[in-house]
C-alpha cells in the first residue's frame, strides 16, 4: 500500500441512473460491480477509508455483499459534489479532514494517483481543492471538446479549465504544440478526481453557480470563480480509461477478464 502525507477519505459517489450506460455502477466487470471494482481499487491507496455514496439502495446492497463501506444519499442531487456533501455531513467529517472523490466509474484508476491528489491539501494549505492532469500527446485530444484542458500558474494552482485548446499559441496558430511549440510547453489534460478539505465541501453546493461554470459546464469553475484555489497533481502516465458507454465498458472487461 502506497502512503499519503495525512490520512483521508476515499468518497465515490455512484448514481444508478446514467444516460448512455443505464444500472452502470452495478454493471459486472470480470464477477464484481465495476462500483466495487472502483472500491477496491481506492482501497489500495493511502485512505484510512473508502465510502461508496450511492442514490440507491441496490448499490448498497452490492456493494456491502461484498465488504464494502456504502451509504444511502438523496436521489435528487444534481451532481457528484452534493451528492458528497451530503456524505460529508452523514459521517461528521470535521471541517480540515481530507476528502478525496473518486469517480464510481474509474475501475482502473491507480491508488498512487488517489494519493498524490490527497497528499496536495496537505503540501498547500492555501488550497481548498485538489485535482489532476497529465501532458496532451495529440492534436486530436487537444481539440477535442470533450478532452478537458487545464493551465496552471508559477505554483502549480489551476488558472483556468477549458473545453477550448488553452492556452493557444497565438504564433503557431493550426499547428501541433509538440512540432512547432516544443514538448516542454505541452498543454495539460484534466483528470477527473477531486480532492477537498471537507468544510469546503460541505459549503460548496450553496456557492452561486459562475456564469464561466454555465459556460464551459465545468462545476470546478465555480470554485476559482469565487476566488478558492485549486492545487494540481501533473502525472507522469495517462490514467487508466474511465468507463462511460457500452464500448469503454467491453474495453474494460477484456483487459480485467
Amino acid at each position: 500500500m502506497s502512503a499519503a502525507a495525512a490520512p483521508f477519505t476515499v468518497l465515490i459517489p455512484a448514481r444508478l441512473a446514467s444516460t448512455r450506460l443505464p444500472g452502470k455502477p452495478l454493471a459486472d466487470i470480470a464477477g464484481l460491480p465495476m462500483v466495487v471494482r472502483v472500491a477496491q481499487r481506492a482501497a489500495q491507496s493511502g485512505a484510512a477509508r473508502c465510502i461508496v455514496a450511492a442514490d440507491d439502495e441496490r448499490i448498497v446492497e452490492a456493494c456491502r455483499a461484498h465488504g464494502v463501506q456504502a451509504l444511502l444519499t438523496r436521489a435528487d442531487h444534481a451532481s457528484g459534489s452534493d451528492r458528497l456533501a451530503e456524505a460529508c455531513a452523514q459521517l461528521q467529517l470535521p471541517d480540515e479532514a481530507i476528502v478525496v472523490n473518486v469517480q464510481g466509474d474509474e475501475p482502473l484508476i491507480a491508488p498512487a494517483l488517489i494519493d498524490a491528489v490527497a497528499a496536495l491539501l496537505q503540501a498547500t494549505p492555501e488550497a481548498d481543492m485538489g485535482t489532476a492532469a497529465h501532458a496532451i500527446d495529440s492534436a486530436e485530444d487537444f481539440a477535442n471538446p470533450n478532452v478537458v484542458k487545464v493551465v496552471l500558474d508559477a505554483r502549480g494552482m489551476a488558472h483556468y479549465f477549458s473545453r477550448a485548446p488553452i492556452p493557444h499559441a497565438r504564433d503557431h496558430a493550426g499547428a501541433w504544440w509538440r512540432q512547432e511549440v516544443g514538448a516542454g510547453a505541452a498543454p495539460l489534460r484534466h483528470v477527473g478526481i477531486y480532492s477537498y478539505r471537507a468544510g469546503f465541501l460541505r459549503r460548496f453546493p450553496q456557492l452561486p453557480p459562475a456564469p464561466t461554470e454555465q459556460i464551459e459546464q465545468l462545476e470546478q469553475l465555480r470554485a476559482l470563480w469565487h476566488g478558492h484555489r485549486i492545487a494540481v497533481h501533473v502525472a507522469a502516465q495517462v490514467p487508466g480509461a474511465g468507463v462511460d458507454t457500452p464500448e469503454d465498458l467491453a474495453r474494460v472487461r477484456a483487459l480485467l477478464a
